[in-house]
């Protein structure tokens, strides 16, 4: 069995904080961070409710925002007392807490909220709290710290159906995994893929083919379904996905070779799993896979590699990030190259 890492972060579990914020009622402070935006903004939503049930006004609600955060407004927010309701509350947007310039003020504020109040501060998706720092330390053993991450498999694609349901669209299983796969698994992201494929689709049920039509890609399944191809022998048709990815200028040829270094990496031990015995179960953790389906996927296309070749892929990748940051040579030629080469390694085994 893969081992999990001794510092793994517990993952958190929405409906059931959703369930003990109605049942307990609203902590004095929170930190609300973490890449899924979406479920972060719903449990705000149900923590300004529990706060203020009537409703947002100008005395018992107070909103900062960042990057600066001033401590003394800080602390008049804190100390208004609220009018006609029974808590106050203070929301905080995107304060950059790695980096005030009054960090004990604003730690000496948090230390003595009122019983009447709740502060919360809201973070956006690419933030992440410096643990080290005394004010973050201070947070943390006072409040409530809560990281909002991807959805587990089964959550997501039960929410995922219910969009589609509210539209009138009915999906499998399968076709929801694929959409998964093709646009990732951050809510934000997947309604307006699902409102995109919801109008599309003609029937009552949507297809993989439709989803195929219009869904948006992620980097992360343009090198997938390119590592699929060098698995099948499509030579040309994994540089055409490598051109589609270079011709969008969104993305820059250093974080896809770490892209691709990274599924060859997962490719390599999906195979030695396979050589094994091992199935998808051990795949999802040795490679540090959210979802089931994904490892699965992994260990399909990784039959279409030898061990050594893939041994090989990693040790070309590692030779092509050295070049690529070491080098004059151009990036994207490079990219190519290292493309070609795990292809050479596929076709000529």
């Amino acid at each position: 069995m893969a081992k999990k890492n001794a510092k793994e972060e517990t993952k958190l579990n929405y409906s059931a904080e959703v369930r003990s914020l109605k049942e307990r009622g609203p902590e004095s402070l929170y930190l609300l961070w973490g890449p899924e935006d979406y479920l972060r903004e719903q449990f705000l939503n149900e923590l300004k409710k529990a706060c203020l049930p009537e409703g947002e006004d100008s005395f018992s609600f107070k909103r900062l925002n960042g990057p600066e955060l001033d401590a003394q407004e800080l602390q008049a927010a804190i100390d208004s007392v609220p009018f006609l309701t029974e808590r106050s509350f203070v929301e905080i947007r995107d304060a950059d807490l790695n980096r005030l310039k009054e960090p004990e003020r604003v730690l000496k504020a948090l230390q003595d909220i009122p019983d009447y109040c709740t502060v919360a501060f809201v973070q956006n998706a690419q933030y992440e709290p410096d643990g080290r720092i005394k004010l973050i330390k201070g947070i943390r053993s006072n409040g409530r710290d809560m990281k909002f991450t991807q959805a587990p498999q089964g959550q997501l694609i039960d929410w995922v159906r219910r969009r589609f349901a509210a539209h009138g669209k009915g999906i499998e299983l399968e076709t929801v995994q694929r959409l998964i796969l093709i646009s990732g698994d951050l809510m934000n992201r997947l309604i307006p893929e699902i409102d995109k494929i919801s109008a599309y689709a003609k029937g009552d049920r949507v297809t993989v083919e439709d989803v195929e039509a219009v869904a948006s890609h992620v980097p992360e399944a343009d090198i997938f379904e390119m590592t699929d191809c060098i698995a099948q022998h499509r030579t040309n048709a994994a540089l055409s996905v490598l051109s589609e990815l270079l011709a969008d200028r969104n993305n820059e040829p250093i974080p896809i070779l770490a892209m691709l270094s990274v599924q060859m990496r997962r490719l390599y031990i999906a195979r030695l799993a396979a050589e094994r015995g091992l199935g998808a179960k051990y795949v999802t953790e040795a490679c540090g896979l959210k979802y089931d389906f994904i490892a699965s996927k992994l260990l399909k296309s990784a039959r279409g590699f030898t061990l050594p070749q893939l041994k090989s892929a990693v040790e070309i990748c590692a030779d092509a990030d050295y070049k690529i940051k070491s080098s004059s040579l151009d990036d994207r030629e490079l990219l190519i190259e290292t493309v070609l080469r795990i292809a050479a390694g596929e076709e000529h085994a």
